[in-house]
């Protein structure tokens, strides 16, 4: 078996969160189950792993992980209906975090076995993709040392600001889950949480960075290109749909 950097993308559009979760596990569950029946062949008779790119928006959610608490949402199920936004307990590493419209949310499914085996480099490189896209619409962004994402005022601290979530799972070098970047966001909906289990700074969106609304498509443009470079896969493959 070869390493194959090919990369479908899928655009789902505005799709439930469970869909989408749902439809995440089923991409997942096809290239693990390749892996292993590449196990039971000769070397020259294995199949290559598929990869796949997925960009999406989500109506109202708040989406907890694995080492995340049930306290940082700030609401009741009441206040969770009265606000039009759903709950779930998910699979992913990170704290609390929220998805809405006018958030670019990417979830990469790929082997990780046909780029490299270090999930950390990974978390890097989605970071390093919305950096760049971000200076693209010349919005300075970048790390601050010990936590996850992308920040404004990264080096100064003076007012640090989230401007994009990430969370991954990784299974038999497969990933799933990934980055949420505030393109025309309604941050108000962060009020109702802790984001990310981090009381002390604040939440920003492209377009409060720039004081007008942001073309969406070209984000998301910009995006998948930064994507291609960094991970340096052949063409990514457009699809217009998925199977659910």
């Amino acid at each position: 078996m070869s390493q194959n950097k090919s990369t479908i993308f899928q655009n789902l559009g505005l799709i439930d969160y469970q869909t989408a979760w749902d439809y995440q596990e089923k991409l997942h569950a096809e290239i693990v189950a390749i892996k292993l029946e590449n196990r039971n062949l000769s070397p020259e008779n294995q199949l290559d792993t598929p990869n796949y790119i997925l960009f999406c928006e989500h109506p109202h959610v708040y989406t907890l992980g694995k080492s995340g608490k049930p306290e940082h949402l700030l609401l009741d199920e009441k206040g969770l209906e009265d606000y039009g936004a759903k709950y779930y307990k998910i699979n992913r590493g990170g704290d609390i975090t929220y998805h809405g419209k006018g958030q670019l949310i990417g979830y990469p499914i790929l082997d990780l076995e046909n780029f490299f085996t270090d999930i950390h480099k990974y978390m890097r490189f989605l970071e390093e993709a919305v950096i760049k896209t971000c200076a693209d619409f010349g919005i300075e962004a970048g790390r601050i040392q010990g936590l996850t994402g992308v920040w404004i005022d990264h080096i100064s601290l003076q007012n640090p600001r989230k401007i994009c979530a990430m969370g991954v799972k990784a299974s038999r070098w497969v990933t799933m889950h990934g980055f949420a970047l505030n393109v025309n966001t309604d941050l108000s909906y962060f009020n109702y949480i802790v984001p990310c289990g981090i009381d002390d700074k604040a939440v920003t969106s492209m377009e409060k960075e720039l004081g007008q609304v942001v073309d969406f498509q070209d984000v998301s443009d910009k995006m998948l290109k930064n994507l291609e470079e960094i991970f340096d896969t052949s063409p990514l493959t457009p699809r217009g749909g998925y199977r659910a």
